[in-house]
């Protein structure tokens, strides 16, 4: 398996529980604020690490080229 897909792999999986924390977050499952904030922590941090994946792959397909 190639470092692509591999990073691709990754950034679905993280892309997939992002999701799921956001619905819990939207159907309002957070019994506090400190449980919310941490959770949308989380969001946060899946999202960059997504983005990260998705970034890298970009810049190693430029460099192949």
């Amino acid at each position: 398996m190639d470092s692509n897909r591999v990073l691709n792999h990754l950034a679905k999986e993280f892309e997939k529980l992002r999701m799921e924390k956001a619905n819990f977050i939207a159907d309002g499952k957070a019994v506090d604020h400190a449980e919310y904030r941490h959770t949308c922590g989380v969001i946060r941090g899946l999202s960059l690490a997504e983005q990260m994946c998705y970034d890298l792959v970009l810049r190693m397909e430029k460099n192949d080229e």
